[in-house]
């Protein structure tokens, strides 16, 4: 088609107490309609823009959050479709599947973190091969400045860690945390399942999608194979090269859900988990995914933890979901269950969904009370 971005008066999207609204401008009549796609749980009858005037309007009462990222979906007259962020709204996120347009609402702030000195620090790239995984777990080091080696410190290991720096700014939390003096000096390992190709080591660029969805998808999804090298090969590779103190495991979504099965399997290696928006699939809140192709392995190792099959050794675990995300069931039962086994759990729900700028938005207070209560 496409659809260039139009400077017109009263084009964009806005938002009050109440209502939120999205206006194009078509002044040539290039589209025979315009559609939102979003994942608020928005009914699918109330997402069509009507044609008004020189444009285009979708006028809605506002969802249960602080902000929505959405992108349209353009049907051109000639019949082809594409689906973009909205080019009259230069409010973008960033995303593990492209940047998508953002609505905030009254009453949204992002962190003050953001803009506050922070420690840049320095960090250390690696890969540890796993030959039962036919692959290799890419690591990158995060210390603050001038932080020796051997200098012992607390460490936050991060599942798809390289992302969580990227989309959500996690050293820059980091950094701003220990500059401001209300987070310990401490170092993280970000993780990544991506295959170390030549040249990349020291790049600090060790995405999960250098070898696509499908890696990730099979070693967080409640993988025995993963958490054993996780817990026996991956991270003594990087203690044996960083001294440590208490250890805190953190993910996200699928990341989330193997940092806890690991935890589950080896209970003596963590101090504490950071569970965000957890993936901890069961069949009757989460038929939906049962496509997916480990949604059995994972469902089973839920049903063990249902069964009280849980270590015996119980660490502090926050977690934190989205209060309106598909996760938020399957998030309220884990806590339940973990609380039934003696674990201090706490969960927190957010008023926004399953995006890493939701993720970000919970470091403070969350991960930091978590950090501070592990390592006082």
């Amino acid at each position: 088609m496409p659809v260039e971005p139009v400077a017109t008066v009263g084009a964009g999207a806005w938002a009050d107490d109440a209502t939120m609204t999205l206006r194009l401008a078509d002044p040539d009549h290039v589209l025979a309609g315009v559609r939102l796609q979003q994942d608020l749980g928005i009914a699918a009858d109330l997402l069509d823009f009507r044609r008004e005037g020189a444009g285009w309007e979708l006028r809605l009462d506002r969802p249960p959050v602080t902000r929505m990222e959405y992108l349209l979906e353009l049907h051109g007259q000639d019949g082809r479709t594409e689906v973009v962020p909205d080019p009259a709204n230069p409010r973008q996120a960033a995303g593990a599947f492209g940047p998508k347009s953002v609505l905030e609402f009254p009453g949204y702030a992002a962190p003050t973190w953001l803009a506050a000195s922070a420690d840049p620090g320095s960090s250390t790239t690696f890969a540890v091969p796993v030959s039962s995984l036919d692959g290799a777990v890419g690591v990158r080091i995060w210390a603050p400045g001038g932080t020796a080696a051997d200098e012992p410190l607390p460490l936050l290991v991060a599942h798809d860690g390289p992302e969580y720096d990227s989309l959500a700014s996690l050293t820059q939390y980091l950094g701003a945390g220990i500059a401001g003096g209300w987070l310990p000096r401490l170092r993280a390992a970000l993780l990544s399942p991506g295959q170390v190709g030549p040249g990349q080591l020291g790049s600090g660029q060790l995405g999960s999608g250098q070898l696509g969805p499908g890696h990730r998808n099979d070693w967080y999804s409640a993988s025995a194979r993963y958490a054993r090298a996780l817990m026996t090969q991956v991270i003594p590779a990087v203690t044996d090269g960083v001294a440590s103190t208490v250890r805190i495991g953190m993910g996200t979504s699928l990341g989330g859900l193997a940092m806890l099965h690991a935890h589950c399997r080896y209970p003596a290696v963590f101090g504490g988990l950071f569970l965000q928006s957890g993936s901890f699939f069961v069949p009757r809140l989460d038929s939906q995914e049962r496509r997916f192709p480990y949604y059995r392995r994972i469902t089973a190792f839920t049903a063990a933890m249902r069964a009280h099959r849980v270590p015996g050794a119980p660490v502090p675990v926050v977690m934190t979901c989205g209060s309106i995300e598909e996760n938020i069931g399957n998030n309220r039962l884990m806590l339940a269950v973990l609380r039934s086994a003696g674990y201090s759990a706490t969960l927190h729900e957010v008023p926004d969904v399953h995006n890493y700028t939701a993720w970000r938005d919970a470091f403070g207070p969350y991960l930091t009370e978590l950090v501070a209560a592990v390592t006082r």
